[in-house]
């Protein structure tokens, strides 16, 4: 068969409404947030289901048309975006919420539905989805299995993967496989669901899922910390994860250069503290039981201030307060502001290591560039640190030599290059820096396996 027959047996098989030709794109968005090039698509297949998933997947694996999933584009690694000649599938129109079931705690939803969503829904039907990223308005939750998202509460309830029961997706061939299990056990073989997620879209294209959602909280805790040095970081996470009674549902660690940076430029930012310490941490842990909760979260903060491992605190006294310490470390989201042309880094390590892997990672940048702004933040209760370098004046052609630096630090600390972005194009030149040859020949072989003409996302991690 003839490439060029292929959007024309497209239409043929499911309309002009489900396959729209780039002449109707308008503005419609067709790259990701990496800011990597990205071609047109000779067309977008927007299914409304997951049977016209399948005819799609079929015919373009009958033509070997190349095919790239796409959905709400916040992906920072280029895993979204086309070459020439590709297909663009869209699952925005699958977008809704099939079941909310109370007594089991799942919620079954379309691939295309967006997180916030999913989170809003959740809250209403009296539970809670504790996945939360800030792209969570735009973002869809097959992107987040796809990726196998994180963000900022792995700490207490782990990552992406850990908050799906079962999946349906559909293969190269157009075979649907899966199912949409509500069981947490579940030892039958081969384990899919877990294979397809954090795939990036290379195995199959996930369709639908049932997500597992968690009693809601009733009761939020937050403080700011300063701490005078990475040693009392560690021993605040800890205490923290031995002496709150509910837990730690979020630990995130901000080194003075980027706390310093976001509040400097970005005027709409206010300090929690007066003084200026060498590491900030923002704590906070959610419950059930408010009073309870709120004393002896302040119980456990005053023993860390009397033993000197926190140096000074602000404890949120509203939501409003809790807030403003989140506008802090959400930050990034405003970088385009003021460093346009910067390098960003999601990069892994033991927690034991990161201390040390950030001190020389920074040391190494500063040695080759004096005058860059080097800023380092993260979810240190899951070992993922973010790096981002903005060398003054430079161009966006400097990224590979910064690459070189963050990511040989990662190597020489047995890190991962990738803690939750995935690795689409933009790192598979490092992926073996954390994975030997043989799991990277295993991993082509599933690939082979699963889609032999190689149509699904081409290029991408390999």
């Amino acid at each position: 068969m003839q490439q060029g027959d292929v959007i024309e047996r497209l239409r043929e098989a499911l309309g002009a409404e489900v396959i729209v030709l780039p002449e109707q794109f308008g503005t419609r968005q067709v790259v990701d947030w990496s800011g990597l090039p990205g071609a047109t698509p000779r067309a977008i297949i927007r299914p409304r289901n997951t049977g016209e998933v399948a005819i799609a997947l079929r015919i373009c694996n009958a033509f070997r048309q190349p095919i790239v999933t796409q959905g709400g584009l916040t992906g920072l690694v280029g895993g979204a975006n086309l070459r020439d000649g590709e297909v663009a599938l869209s699952l925005d129109r699958m977008n809704r919420i099939v079941e909310i079931d109370c007594t089991s705690g799942t919620m079954t939803v379309e691939a295309g539905v967006p997180l916030q969503v999913v989170q809003e829904a959740a809250l209403e039907a009296g539970l809670y989805f504790p996945l939360d990223l800030g792209a969570r308005g735009s973002c869809m939750i097959g992107g987040n299995m796809a990726t196998n998202a994180g963000g900022n509460r792995v700490i207490k309830y782990g990552m992406m993967r850990e908050q799906v029961l079962g999946l349906e997706a559909v293969l190269a061939s157009g075979e649907v496989v899966g199912a949409l299990h509500k069981m947490i056990k579940n030892n039958s073989g081969y384990d899919l669901r877990n294979l397809l997620i954090g795939s990036e879209g290379t195995l199959g294209v996930i369709t639908r899922a049932v997500l597992r959602l968690r009693p809601r909280p009733t009761a939020v805790a937050t403080a700011w910390c300063a701490l005078p040095s990475y040693e009392a970081v560690t021993m605040l996470l800890e205490a923290a994860q031995a002496g709150l009674t509910a837990g730690v549902s979020a630990f995130e660690v901000m080194w003075a250069g980027y706390y310093d940076a976001v509040l400097f430029n970005l005027p709409g930012l206010r300090a929690p503290l007066a003084e200026r310490y060498p590491f900030y941490v923002l704590l906070e842990s959610v419950g059930t039981d408010p009073a309870r909760h709120a004393q002896g979260f302040e119980e456990f903060l005053a023993r860390m201030l009397e033993a000197g491992v926190v140096g000074d605190a602000a404890l949120a006294a509203s939501e409003a307060d809790a807030l403003a310490f989140w506008a802090i470390r959400d930050a990034p989201g405003e970088y385009p502001k003021f460093i346009p042309n910067h390098a960003a880094y999601d990069v892994s390590f033991s927690i034991r290591d990161v201390g040390e892997a950030a001190k020389r990672c920074d040391m190494r940048l500063r040695d080759k560039w004096p005058d860059a702004l080097v800023m380092i933040y993260g979810h240190l209760g899951d070992g993922n640190l973010h790096i981002v370098v903005d060398v003054p004046g430079a161009r966006k052609t400097l990224h590979g030599e910064i690459d070189d630096v963050v990511y040989e630090v990662t190597r020489e600390f047995h890190g991962s290059v990738s803690a939750e972005h995935g690795i689409g194009t933009k790192k598979k030149a490092y992926l073996g820096f954390t994975n030997s040859d043989a799991n990277i020949a295993a991993m082509r072989a599933v690939k082979a396996a699963l889609d032999p003409n190689g149509i699904l996302n081409p290029g991408k991690i390999f």
